[in-house]
């Protein structure tokens, strides 16, 4: 086999993309979620800061509240802690909730929902260690230290670029009253947090593109690995053909089948013979219910010769039936006056067999339009 062929130079088909996806295979960003829950909590405080301060000085301040009874009744301060625990817990739960659906939201924006228990199943694979060495040393560990200093270095630099900036005003803090020094804190806080929330986004902007084009790559298959997923996909070529094989001899079965209901079969005389039922009530006109070519043709012959049905010899008739009929199709308007004259006959060859008389004789020269006759015409079938 080429070497070509083992290397893995296509594109991975929809068929292993979603085999992948079920597997719990798919591109995932770390960064891209740090850096939406981070924007979610800033936005929640941002908005619900202000609520969320008064809740929870209010149950400062109810917990540094001294109280006689809690002096004179030691059951009285669980009750208290539990409520003041509850009043602190309510005062967060917004901004807890909002940062749940972020940590659910998050992982959607690259691939959408997924849930698979696929991931969580043993492998003892991983146990490994020289697999967990070739890891540890892998292009993308590096990728991911080179990410974690990064991270280091964006969220460091941000802070020490902030104090060196701002390092008188952070000295003057200490000489500031309590009211005035905490708004100058918390302006210098979200002054630090823009500029993380900006070195965030570059790096998940990086990040992004980088985990589809690994997720895109570990997918990457051979050239024997396309041809082979062809092949399954559309099924082993001798398979099918047993499939095909099967489904023509149960429907040749079932043709059979139906030759003892017919009332006549029409031959060319060795070479077709199609079997031709009617009745009066319910069709409007005759129907093929078998037909054939050969030993298929003989066969029928054989069928209708065992269950007395009447063997007719009317070559034009039987070559344009059997090139313009299919299995249970009403004979064509062009051959209504040709097979009444066929039926006529057999009614009157039945009322003979039956009654006795002058013996009815076999109809010639039947009118079959010639455009519909293959011998008339340039054709692959045999004629008698």
């Amino acid at each position: 086999m080429a070497d070509s062929d083992l290397e893995k130079t296509e594109q991975p088909s929809q068929q292993r993309l979603d085999k992948a996806r079920e597997e719990g295979q798919v591109a995932r960003s770390r960064e891209l979620t740090t850096f939406v829950m981070l924007l979610a909590g800033g936005a929640g405080l941002w908005f619900m800061g202000s609520a969320i301060t008064q809740k929870l000085l209010k149950v400062l301040r109810d917990g540094l509240t001294l109280d006689k009874r809690m002096t004179y009744d030691p059951d009285f301060l669980l009750p208290h802690l539990h409520t003041l625990s509850n009043d602190a817990l309510l005062a967060l739960l917004p901004f807890l909730l909002l940062l749940l659906l972020a940590a659910i939201i998050a992982p959607m924006l690259l691939n959408g929902w997924l849930f698979t228990l696929q991931p969580l199943q043993p492998k003892f694979s991983k146990l490994n260690p020289i697999a967990g060495i070739g890891r540890m040393f892998s292009t993308h560990s590096l990728v991911e230290l080179l990410k974690a200093i990064a991270k280091a270095l964006v969220v460091g630099g941000v802070g020490a670029w902030a104090i060196w900036h701002n390092k008188d005003a952070v000295m003057l803090l200490m000489t500031q009253p309590l009211a005035a020094a905490i708004p100058q804190l918390g302006s210098l806080m979200w002054g630090c947090f823009i500029a993380i929330m900006g070195g965030m986004m570059l790096i998940a902007a990086v990040d992004v593109p980088f985990q589809l084009y690994e997720h895109n790559k570990k997918l990457m298959m051979t050239k024997e690995e396309v041809r082979q997923e062809a092949k399954e996909s559309e099924g082993n070529p001798e398979v099918k053909g047993r499939i095909r094989r099967l489904q023509r001899e149960m429907a040749q079965r079932r043709m059979m089948g139906e030759i003892p209901t017919a009332d006549v079969v029409v031959t060319n005389p060795t070479h077709y013979s199609v079997a031709l039922r009617y009745s009066e009530t319910g069709m409007r006109a005759p129907i093929v219910v078998a037909k054939g070519m050969h030993l298929t043709a003989a066969r029928i012959r054989e069928i209708a010769t065992e269950n007395n049905i009447p063997i007719l010899e009317a070559p034009p008739l039987a070559r344009a039936l059997f090139k313009h009929t299919e299995l249970g199709d009403a004979i064509p308007e062009a051959l209504y006056t040709a097979v009444a004259e066929v039926l006529a006959y057999v009614y009157q060859l039945r009322r003979y067999n039956k009654e006795g008389g002058p013996q009815p004789q076999q109809p010639g020269d039947l009118p079959v339009p010639a455009e519909l006759d293959p011998a008339n015409v340039l054709s692959p079938l045999p004629q008698a």
